[in-house]
């Protein structure tokens, strides 16, 4: 906002990336509605209010994500968002903040799997499944996660 580049409007931007990575949005898009322009100014107030989670995260991810992981990572975007720059967090404690979410195991056992077909829509099937280790949520997490960043045609999404 005053033009000046410091390290704290850089820790603001990465605040937006956060968001970014969360909701699956654009920091700005004119095709959503009005009140919705501008990514940050709409997701601010539900970001400090944990119950306001399912409102904030991609449905793309189809709730394959740790809850816990996401509800920290969002706390810490709203702090990296904050208007006023003495308020935000330095990067070293925004890294100590995301170090611990790499060890989170609470994804959950069930998950919908997405079948992508040459020439066709893509097929929705929900499995459900009972994972014993956590090593195989969070394969199944990252392997979600890596199909839906590459899903170059999904809305939200963009390289």
């Amino acid at each position: 906002m005053t033009g000046h580049l410091t390290t704290m409007s850089d820790v603001y931007s990465f605040g937006v990336v956060l968001l970014e990575l969360l909701t699956g949005k654009r920091c700005m898009d004119k095709i959503r509605p009005r009140r919705e322009h501008c990514l940050v100014e709409w997701a601010r107030p539900l970001l400090k209010n944990p119950r306001k989670l399912d409102i904030i995260m991609d449905p793309r991810l189809e709730g394959q994500y740790s809850v816990q992981g996401a509800k920290i990572t969002t706390m810490l975007a709203y702090q990296c968002l904050s208007h006023n720059p003495k308020s935000r967090p330095t990067m070293g404690l925004v890294v100590k903040t995301l170090e611990p979410l790499l060890e989170m195991n609470d994804i959950p056992s069930h998950f919908v799997y997405v079948v992508p077909k040459d020439g066709e829509k893509k097929e929705y099937v929900n499995q459900v499944k009972e994972r014993k280790s956590r090593d195989g949520n969070r394969d199944r997490h990252n392997n979600l996660h890596r199909r839906l960043v590459n899903d170059t045609d999904s809305p939200g999404f963009h390289r």
